[in-house]
């Protein structure tokens, strides 16, 4: 990698950085570039704006969830458990990653340039659409997988859910997971939305 991409990948894991350690503090391109150690010129020189610095990280989100959503649907086949891996994979990202949880949840983005609200809308209805195609091809090939609820129902169902749970992450500045108590919340969840055989 050349010395300007090394540069690039600095700025953004600085920004990351920022963004986890200042909750609820919107980052300047002069806080910025004190902590990564150069002048805002020398930002510019590598991002043509704040707002592509945030892309970028938007960008890199949506390419780590959605490698992991693909692992998930080459190893899994029954449906539930599809949806409850696709929906830990993402909430398990966004508890690692937590200054980007701040992206995710929008917080940050008030007050920044409308097509990164965007950009991350695209994300999470992404997943949606994952979650109701995986959702139809279970319910079209196998008799025995069955829903109690609409297929559209479930997936707007649960993506409400993580998109809340990596919400209150960001409100509460990292203190509760959006993984806490999810195994157990799955299940109650999984019961209404799916015909599960009963347990032996």
């Amino acid at each position: 990698m050349t010395a300007k991409g090394n540069r690039k990948q600095q700025i953004l894991e600085v920004l990351a950085t920022e963004l986890e350690t200042k909750p609820g503090s919107r980052i300047t391109t002069a806080s910025l570039a004190k902590a990564v150690g150069v002048s805002e010129a020398a930002l510019y020189r590598h991002f043509a704006s704040k707002a592509q610095m945030f892309e970028s990280l938007i960008e890199f989100s949506e390419e780590s969830i959605f490698r992991l959503v693909n692992r998930v649907l080459e190893e899994q086949t029954a449906i539930d458990t599809q949806c409850f891996q696709i929906t830990t994979v993402v909430l398990k990202f966004a508890e690692r990653n937590p200054g980007i949880a701040r992206i995710l949840a929008g917080e940050v983005l008030l007050g920044e340039n409308e097509r990164l609200r965007v950009r991350v809308a695209q994300i999470f209805a992404r997943l949606e659409t994952q979650l109701s195609d995986s959702l139809r091809r279970a319910v079209a090939f196998s008799g025995s997988q069955k829903t109690r609820l609409e297929v559209p129902s479930i997936a707007n169902l649960l993506v409400a859910v993580v998109s809340g749970r990596i919400a209150q992450f960001v409100r509460t500045d990292f203190r509760i997971a959006p993984s806490l108590h999810w195994e157990d919340q799955w299940q109650v969840l999984a019961r209404s939305a799916f015909e599960l055989d009963a347990p032996n």
